[in-house]
C-alpha cells in the first residue's frame, strides 16, 4: 500500500500559522514515509468562499516548499460524483429526506444529535429537504496516531446531514468520497476535526470504503486560550518569513530543530525535517504568544 496523504483547506481566507502546522505535519508525515502528498481545495460551501483565496493558499504552500503531487482537486468541480454516491445511498434506503428546520431542531434539542423524526415519518414533499444518513452506529472507536484511543458512545445513532436543505453537499459526504477517490490512506489534520472522524468512518462503512489512518495535531492557541483560527481573525502567514516560520512550526510540532537550522535555507530545513520527522513527539498543546504575527 502506497502512503497517500493530503492537505484539504477551505478557501475562506489566506492560511494562518495554525494552517501551516497542519499542512507541514501532513506533508512531513507523507514524505517521511516516502509517500504521495495531495492538495484538495474544499470549496463546496460557496457562500463562504473568499475570492482569490485558492491562489493565496497555493502560493503560500509553494513559498514554504510544501510541493504537492498530481493536480490540485477542487470539490466544486466534483458535484456530479457526490450526487451519484448520494443517490446510491438513497436507492439502498441508507439515506432519507428530512424536512426539519434548524428552529425545529433547536426546540427538540436535536441539532447535534438528530432525534429521527423524519426517519420514522417521511416528509410528504421533496421540496426544500435535507438528506440524512440512516446510521446504526451508537458505539465506535478508533486509535488516533497522536491522540490515542478514541471512543464514541451515544444514546442513539447520529443520522447526520449529507446534503443540506439549501442544496449544498455536506462536508462529511464530500470528504469521504474524495478521500476514497484519491486513494488517501493517511489523514493528518487539526484536532478540531477529531470528533468528525466518527461520522466519516461511519459513512466509509456505508460505502464499503477502506478505513483510513488518522492523526490529529493539537490546535494552536494563544496564551489566553483563544484558538488560532480564521473565525478569530488570525493573521495571514507571511511568505517573507519562511525560514523563521518553518523552524517555529517544527518547534511547535515537537521536532526539536537544532539551532543551526534557524540559519539554514528553506530546502535544508525541509530536508532535515523529512529525515528526522517523529510524529510521536508532537505535544499535547501548542501555545503561541498572544497575537503571534507569523
Amino acid at each position: 500500500m502506497i502512503y497517500t496523504g493530503r492537505f484539504a483547506p477551505s478557501p475562506t481566507g489566506p492560511l494562518h500559522f495554525g494552517s501551516l502546522l497542519a499542512a507541514l505535519a501532513s506533508f512531513l508525515d507523507a514524505r517521511h514515509h516516502k509517500g504521495k502528498w495531495l492538495v484538495r481545495i474544499e470549496d463546496i460551501d460557496t457562500p463562504r468562499v473568499v475570492e482569490n483565496a485558492n491562489d493565496w493558499i497555493l502560493q503560500t504552500l509553494d513559498a514554504y516548499g510544501l510541493q504537492w503531487d498530481d493536480t490540485v482537486v477542487y470539490q466544486s468541480q466534483r458535484l456530479r460524483l457526490y450526487e451519484e454516491h448520494l443517490h446510491k445511498l438513497i436507492h439502498q434506503q441508507e439515506a432519507y429526506a428530512c424536512c426539519c428546520t434548524r428552529s425545529e431542531l433547536s426546540v427538540r434539542n436535536a441539532r447535534h444529535l438528530y432525534d429521527g423524526k423524519c426517519r420514522e415519518t417521511p416528509p410528504k414533499t421533496d421540496a426544500s429537504v435535507a438528506i440524512r444518513l440512516r446510521s446504526s452506529a451508537v458505539k465506535s472507536e478508533f486509535t488516533d496516531r497522536i491522540q490515542g484511543k478514541q471512543v464514541l458512545h451515544q444514546s442513539r445513532a447520529d443520522d447526520f446531514v449529507l446534503k443540506r436543505r439549501d442544496g449544498y453537499f455536506a462536508y462529511q459526504l464530500a470528504v469521504v468520497i474524495d478521500d476514497h477517490d484519491q486513494h488517501i490512506t493517511h489523514v493528518v489534520r487539526g484536532a478540531d476535526l477529531l470528533q468528525e472522524t466518527f461520522r466519516q468512518r461511519d459513512l466509509q462503512a456505508h460505502f464499503n470504503f477502506q478505513q483510513l489512518e488518522y492523526a490529529h495535531i493539537p490546535l494552536a492557541t494563544y496564551t489566553n486560550g483563544q484558538k488560532l483560527s480564521k473565525q478569530n481573525l488570525a493573521p495571514a502567514i507571511s511568505n517573507n518569513k519562511v525560514v523563521e516560520n518553518l523552524c517555529f512550526a517544527l518547534k511547535c510540532l515537537g521536532q526539536n530543530p537544532p539551532q543551526e537550522l534557524f540559519q539554514a535555507t528553506r530546502r535544508e530545513i525541509i530536508d532535515w525535517a523529512i529525515k528526522n520527522w517523529q510524529i510521536e513527539q508532537i505535544p499535547a498543546t501548542c501555545v503561541l504568544p498572544n497575537q503571534q504575527e507569523a
